[in-house]
């Protein structure tokens, strides 16, 4: 097994903040990031002071997971300023009790450096790469450590890793790959044979990784730990590169949150990334002198013959994130089905054909309408003609005529204006109907609808090719939110949620634990219930994906990466709104 397979990135990555966590985190690129500590710099926070306090701070990351007394630790050192947070670093490993090794690389021992010469004062034992015939130094010193500590470079290197950096790190990683040396490890831990992996921790980024596009060097040494600086950037939470980071501490060296702003930059030129604390400030208040009318009714149109337990889990969901009241518009063959499984919601029966939606539904819909907040369409729909139509009716979308070229587009044909509508979450085949409705959003109101595509479904709907869309995913959301005037959730690894005024949002969550059949179900029924509780439709979206997100962190974490399935995540959105709570 190769070491970027057996010594990958942890599936769920974890934001961990050394100050205050914020209400709102941006997501900065390089040269954002240089910009803001010019300005620290020259209002008194100096580089030199910024260096101690970021090696400091990878430090205490470091004793927070390892006891260091008695540990042995090598430090990469690279040439940049990277490699003098490596020392700073090194010497508080130091002075906490752990046996430091410096291995430097293109940093010759000068006495200008100050942080080399408070490492040497302490006696630490330095190599220099170019000094190391056949690595044989390196060789050694890997073969006995708890912790490699990734300073060779620092966000300002983008080129391709080549000559003796890349056969350093190949050194590396082929040494990692030996660890532990018997398959028993996991049972006998302190048996010397059985040694753990030591701790990659990577200084700001792992060398190899770009932090403006997440594209990662062949050569890239993956990380168990990376602490980064301020603010987390964008290459950090973007595939490859997010594989290689492990956990991430985004660690305070005094830059203020708020330098970080629309007014600087430009708003379309920065990205938020969800956090816990902006999340928690969403939820709705749950006030003792409640009723069910005080958190919102919630309308959900699902299901078919085929996809019965897309209804189900869409109902479920809905009920689990706190909608007062959640009912279900089902075609009337599979009514008894949900019914008799889901006792918490109220139905409306729709006329059906063989257990999908006809368009004669439409008027019934309408009819019950009124008193409700928010609608889901789409979710286990199918894609049968009718049901097509029953969605561009529902929607005043207008029809394909059968007899002309063009849509029919009169009211008392297209199913009536879409005005007296609640807020919209349309998902699933509900986008496969809007993509055959031709330009859909001009005949919808202006940010009254959330649509949550996956990747497929968004390919369907823009014309763009599935791996354009993927090689920019925040691009797309943006323009097309944008031309839509609608919000958009684009789904997958580290969900993008976009408004029509160009905010975007990251969710820090990619785990294989959601990539299973019905869990898209469970998150539209999620955003629905927020919406139906009164959230801004972009505010639904964010939180009702940080919920699912982390409902499904937490699944994973209790049944495993793999064997999760949709209907584990129902009780865990309660425990994800406990743990903000």
């Amino acid at each position: 097994m190769e070491y970027a397979e057996k010594h990958s990135t942890p599936i769920t990555l974890r934001f961990t903040f050394h100050f205050p966590e914020p209400e709102h985190m941006k997501l900065l690129t390089a040269s954002q990031m240089r910009e803001l500590e010019q300005r620290a710099n020259q209002t008194g926070n100096t580089y030199a002071m910024m260096m101690e306090r970021a090696g400091k701070a990878v430090a205490d990351a470091i004793i927070e997971r390892r006891s260091p007394r008695g540990k042995r630790v090598l430090v990469l050192v690279g040439p940049g300023n990277n490699g003098g947070d490596g020392l700073v670093c090194a010497r508080y490993l130091h002075d906490a009790g752990a046996r430091v090794s410096l291995y430097l690389w293109k940093r010759a021992p000068r006495e200008d450096d100050e942080n080399y010469r408070l490492c040497a004062e302490r006696t630490m034992p330095a190599t220099r790469a170019e000094d190391d015939a056949e690595f044989a130094a390196l060789k050694k010193l890997l073969a006995d450590t708890d912790v490699v500590v990734d300073a060779l470079l620092g966000t300002g290197v983008t080129r391709p890793i080549e000559g003796l950096l890349k056969d350093l790190l190949g050194i590396i990683a082929n040494q990692l790959s030996n660890y532990p040396t018997s398959q028993l490890a996991h049972l006998i831990p302190s048996s010397p044979a059985t040694r753990h992996l030591p701790l990659v921790t990577a200084v700001d980024l792992p060398s190899g990784l770009n932090p403006d596009t997440g594209t990662l060097d062949p050569a890239a040494l993956n990380a168990d730990l990376t602490v980064t600086f301020a603010f987390p950037k964008i290459g950090q939470l973007a595939f490859p590169g997010a594989n290689a980071v492990g956990e991430l501490v985004v660690a305070d060296i005094g830059i203020p949150t708020e330098w970080a702003s629309a007014e600087r930059f430009g708003a379309r030129s920065l990205l938020d990334v969800a956090t816990a604390r902006e999340i928690a400030a969403l939820l709705p208040a749950r006030p003792r002198a409640s009723h069910k009318g005080t958190f919102g009714k919630a309308m959900l149109c699902v299901g078919s013959a085929n996809y019965v337990g897309a209804a189900f889990l869409a109902g479920s969901a809905a009920t689990r994130a706190g909608a007062g009241l959640v009912t279900l518009a089902l075609a009337r063959t599979i009514y008894p089905m949900i019914a008799g499984a889901l006792h918490e919601t109220t139905f409306v029966v729709l006329p059906d054909d063989l257990g999908v939606l006809v368009p004669d539904a439409v008027p019934v819909l309408r009819d019950r309408l009124s008193d409700y907040d928010a609608l889901l369409i789409g979710c286990g729909f199918g894609r049968a003609p009718k049901t097509i139509e029953f969605v561009q009716r529902l929607l005043g979308l207008g029809t394909k005529a059968k007899t002309q070229i063009g849509f029919v587009t009169k009211a008392e044909e297209a199913g009536g204006a879409r005005e007296n509508l609640p807020r919209l979450v349309i998902d699933a085949d509900a986008l496969h109907a809007l993509a055959q409705s031709g330009e859909w959003w001009t005949r919808l109101a202006p940010n009254t609808a959330i649509l949550t595509p996956h990747p497929g479904e968004m390919a369907t709907l823009t014309g763009l090719p599935r791996a354009d869309l993927q090689a920019d995913r925040v691009a797309v959301a943006r323009k097309f939110a944008a031309q839509w005037q609608q919000v958009v959730a684009l789904k997958g690894a580290f969900t993008i949620v976009a408004s029509p005024d160009g905010r975007v949002t990251l969710l820090p969550f990619a785990t294989p634990a959601l990539a299973t059949a019905g869990t898209g179900d469970v998150l539209a029924g999620a955003i629905t219930a927020l919406l139906a509780q009164h959230l801004a439709p972009f505010d639904a979206a964010v939180a009702g994906a940080y919920l699912h997100g982390l409902a499904g962190a937490i699944a994973e974490q209790e049944v495993g990466a793999a064997g999760v399935v949709a209907g584990d995540l129902l009780l865990r959105l309660p425990a994800a709104i406990r743990q903000l709570n």
